[in-house]
């Protein structure tokens, strides 16, 4: 029979050691996070609306019933226009603040901690005070009525009539909230990369005469782009899971143009007492997230091999 010598037993404390540290981790997770998910997997599988009832198997009849839900399809719709319309902004525009707050200029942390400020805002606070905006007597029509623009002003928030038939103007007053509070965000990440890049580098690129505008389209974008790839799908993320600018400002409406994929699940769950069916929308969700951070994790692979070459 084998005994533990103490060179052995060395061995085994030195494995044990990084997993023990990591278990009241795991533990936290594993009822907070997997468990609950692991149930509500079960749950898409089943009918259940009543807590002190057991819930019944019924296989796949919430797919088909979610298939066959038009209300569904429509907040799949406004999800996917959130992540056509915002994502291509929150990469774009955070990337030219960034590029502007990182001259040394005087003054220009005062900029910096302006453009941040919404970030730190209440998604609560900040969707009742541009709720006030939007209202029919609100500053912005206010302004529009006032020089003409638009005289009887604009539904901002109670309109279903869309831009250039594709984007309903409730969706579009949410999706710039969205814009407002995740510009300082992302032009923190992007102010780190910029930082990042050795000044002697735009030095010598402005003796081969790249200066100004062109410097950022030779070296900066180049050498930015896993800050770009990373900001992009961070962002593809978060709009997938926009739930309070919707709660508060719109509430789904009017006729479901500004409803999106996480509160059409909210609403099912809490409203609806759908508890089975709103189940089967979050692992649709889930998929949909999952699907997004394989693309990170391939980008992610992507830039490590290019800069290995």
């Amino acid at each position: 029979m084998n005994q533990l010598t103490p060179k052995k037993w060395l061995i085994i404390q030195h494995k044990l050691t990084p997993y023990l540290f990591l278990l009241p981790a795991l533990v936290l997770l594993g009822l907070t996070v997997f468990w609950p998910a692991l149930q509500a997997f079960y749950l898409s599988f089943t009918t259940y609306q009543d807590i002190g009832e057991a819930p019944k198997l019924v296989g796949f009849e919430n797919f088909l019933r979610l298939w066959k839900d038009a209300v569904f399809w429509k907040t799949l719709e406004n999800t996917f226009l959130y992540l056509v319309c915002v994502v291509p902004i929150l990469v774009i525009a955070p990337l030219i603040l960034a590029i502007l707050v990182n001259q040394k200029l005087r003054g220009m942390n005062w900029f910096r901690t302006a453009y941040y400020t919404p970030v730190v805002i209440s998604m609560i606070v900040a969707g009742i005070a541009w709720k006030w905006l939007y209202a029919e007597n609100g500053l912005l029509n206010q302004i529009l009525k006032t020089f003409s623009i638009f005289p009887e002003g604009i539904p901002w928030l109670t309109s279903p009539a869309k831009i250039l038939g594709i984007l309903p103007i409730s969706l579009a007053s949410v999706m710039a909230v969205t814009i407002w509070k995740g510009l300082g965000y992302y032009m923190v990440i992007y102010l780190a990369g910029l930082q990042s890049i050795p000044a002697d580098i735009y030095e010598a690129a402005a003796i081969d005469g790249s200066d100004g505008i062109r410097k950022h389209l030779d070296i900066t974008i180049p050498l930015m782009q896993p800050y770009l790839a990373l900001v992009a799908v961070i962002s593809a993320i978060s709009a997938t899971k926009v739930f309070e600018e919707v709660y508060i400002m719109t509430g789904g409406g009017p006729l479901n143009s500004s409803k999106t994929i996480v509160y059409y699940l909210y609403e099912q769950a809490f409203s609806n007492l759908e508890f089975s069916y709103a189940c089967t929308i979050g692992l649709v969700l889930f998929l949909i997230i999952l699907g997004l951070s394989v693309l990170r994790l391939f980008i992610n692979q992507q830039d490590s091999n290019n800069l290995n070459i």
